[in-house]
């Protein structure tokens, strides 16, 4: 079993192009897209739609400025507005990108969401969904080889196993690398919306927006560690950090 795993880890890892990061894809991209398809179909029948004519304008407008400038062969780009007080946005594999409108009240006018669809969007073109389901695969094969050592006869030893593993798995591999791939996902989307034409000062501008609804509401008590995402503090110097970079690839929009 481990061996058979260590083989399809070799044979699965590649680099990633736009970030130089070496990234395990153990599932087919047309496996993903398809995923990501039939999720977004249920998903719309489940989930009511904004018939706000401004909201849906405005999202189509600045998803689809923002998807001119990325390279993401076989993309189906579709945005979507759906109502719910949820202050988020989601993108699913092969350009499904979802926008609640609880969030439009902070990205405020166009450069704000192109901060939010520009980050949305790099997780599509950097394949952070596929790399996450085949991590997920990976970890729980290496748990089944490392338990089948285990002292199968004693159950004891085989549910503390099991215990342990999952804790450690979660905290110290699955949680970094999901804040991660934030991170990736927070840089070259400012790229993007500078690409596009936007200022990319205005993600910065939003992401303090953000952090202040989110204090107000005492949210984020958890420790950093025990976090999907980085502290919005992390993201705003990171993000100023980033900004001359993004400001050398800036293109005014036609």
């Amino acid at each position: 079993m481990l061996t058979v795993l260590l083989l399809g880890g070799l044979t699965g890892c590649i680099t990633n192009p736009e970030t130089g990061r070496r990234q395990l894809l153990l599932v087919p991209e047309s496996e993903m897209t398809q995923l990501g398809l039939s999720s977004f179909e249920q998903m719309k029948k489940e989930t009511p739609i904004s018939k706000d004519p401004a909201a849906n304008a405005l999202v189509q407008r600045v998803g689809k400025r923002i998807a001119s400038v990325v390279n993401l062969p076989g993309a189906q780009w579709e945005f979507v507005v759906f109502e719910s007080k949820e202050a988020n946005a989601f993108c699913l594999p092969g350009g499904k990108i979802g926008v609640y409108t609880g969030i439009l009240p902070i990205t405020k006018d166009d450069a704000g969401l192109a901060a939010v669809m520009g980050h949305e969007v790099a997780h599509a073109t950097l394949q952070h969904g596929r790399e996450r389901v085949s991590q997920g695969m990976a970890v729980q094969a290496f748990g089944q080889g490392l338990g089948s050592y285990v002292d199968a006869t004693n159950p004891k030893w085989t549910q503390a196993f099991s215990q342990l593993y999952g804790a450690g798995t979660q905290v110290g591999i699955l949680l970094p690398h999901s804040r991660e791939q934030e991170s990736e996902a927070d840089h070259r989307g400012l790229v993007y919306m500078a690409k596009a034409g936007y200022a990319p000062e205005a993600s910065v501008a939003f992401w303090e927006r953000f952090s202040a609804v989110n204090k107000q509401a005492g949210a984020n008590n958890s420790p950093s560690f025990l976090r999907t995402h980085p502290l919005d503090e992390t993201r705003i110097k990171q993000l100023k950090q980033w900004l001359p970079e993004a400001k050398a690839q800036f293109q005014p929009a036609k």
